[in-house]
C-alpha cells in the first residue's frame, strides 16, 4: 500500500493574497474618499476631532463674554466673576482645540502613511 497524501483543499481553492488594494489602483485612478482603505473620513477619531474642534466655540464665547463683563460690567456681578468666565473660557478653548489636533493628526495617519508610501496626493 503507497501512503495517501491529501490534498490542501482549502488553500489551492481559496488562496489568501497579502497585497494591499492600492496595489492594484491604475495609474491615474483616484479612489472615493469614504470607499478607500486609507480615507480619514471613515476613522472615529476623526470625526472626534472635529467635534472637538467645533466645541472650541464654547470656549471663545465664553472669554469673549467675559472679557465683555470685563469691560463694561455686568449688573451687580463682581469683577472676579467675569476674570473667571474669561478665564475658563481661553482655557476650555485651547484644551479642545489642542485634543481635536492631536486626534486629527491621529485619524489621518493611515492616509498619510498611504501617500508616503504610493507619492498619491489624493
Amino acid at each position: 500500500m503507497g501512503s495517501t497524501a491529501v490534498a490542501d483543499i482549502r488553500n489551492e481553492s481559496y488562496p489568501e493574497y497579502t497585497g494591499r488594494i492600492d496595489d492594484t489602483y491604475i495609474e491615474g485612478y483616484d479612489p472615493v474618499s469614504l470607499g478607500a482603505p486609507h480615507a480619514s473620513l471613515s476613522r472615529i477619531k476623526t470625526w472626534v476631532a472635529m467635534g472637538l474642534i467645533l466645541a472650541t466655540l464654547f470656549g471663545i464665547g465664553l472669554a469673549v463674554w467675559g472679557a465683555g463683563a470685563m469691560i463694561y460690567g455686568f449688573g451687580s456681578q463682581t469683577h472676579d466673576l467675569a476674570q473667571r468666565l474669561l478665564i475658563l473660557g481661553v482655557a476650555e478653548a485651547v484644551i479642545t482645540a489642542a485634543l481635536g489636533g492631536i486626534l486629527i493628526a491621529a485619524g489621518r495617519k493611515d492616509y498619510k502613511a498611504y501617500r508616503k508610501r504610493t507619492g498619491r496626493r489624493n
